[in-house]
């Protein structure tokens, strides 16, 4: 197996990476379109981590700090390779990224219904928060 690559993500790899999360990623978010992953690139150019293996997209997570927190999104890895440390990279990554911004903890954004997950997310050190729930109102443009 050939070494994994961890880098920025940039314009020229958007519409890769929204194919890529349609195949990879659990469910979809109303962000999920070349112009909101565009606007995350252009805030924060260092924020979307894709793994690579020759060549080829197999993972990606998107870092995002606001300068007060450090958020995850969008962990995903190809489903046929799952369970080869390409989710730890990425995390590892990310958790590096943090630490260099100032950053003191790490949320993640997980789907309960993704059970599969929640080990990988619980291995590297992650678990629930019960008392808080996430609350949402989309915002027409």
């Amino acid at each position: 197996m050939t070494e994994l690559h961890i880098r920025a993500g940039g314009p020229a790899d958007l519409d890769a990476v929204l194919t890529f999360w349609k195949v990879a990623a659990e469910g979809t978010s109303i962000s999920d379109d070349s112009d909101g992953v565009a606007r995350l690139v252009a805030r924060d150019p260092e924020a979307l981590l894709l793994a690579e293996r020759d060549g080829e997209l197999v993972g990606t997570a998107i870092a995002g700090f606001d300068g007060w927190r450090c958020h995850l999104y969008r962990l995903a890895v190809r489903p046929d390779q799952r369970r080869r440390g390409i989710g730890g990279a990425l995390l590892a990554a990310a958790e590096e990224r943090f630490a260099a911004l100032g950053g003191r903890r790490g949320d993640a954004m997980v789907l309960d219904r993704n059970t599969a997950a929640h080990p990988a997310w619980r291995a590297a050190g992650y678990a629930p928060e019960p008392q808080w729930s996430r609350w949402v109102k989309p915002l027409d443009a």
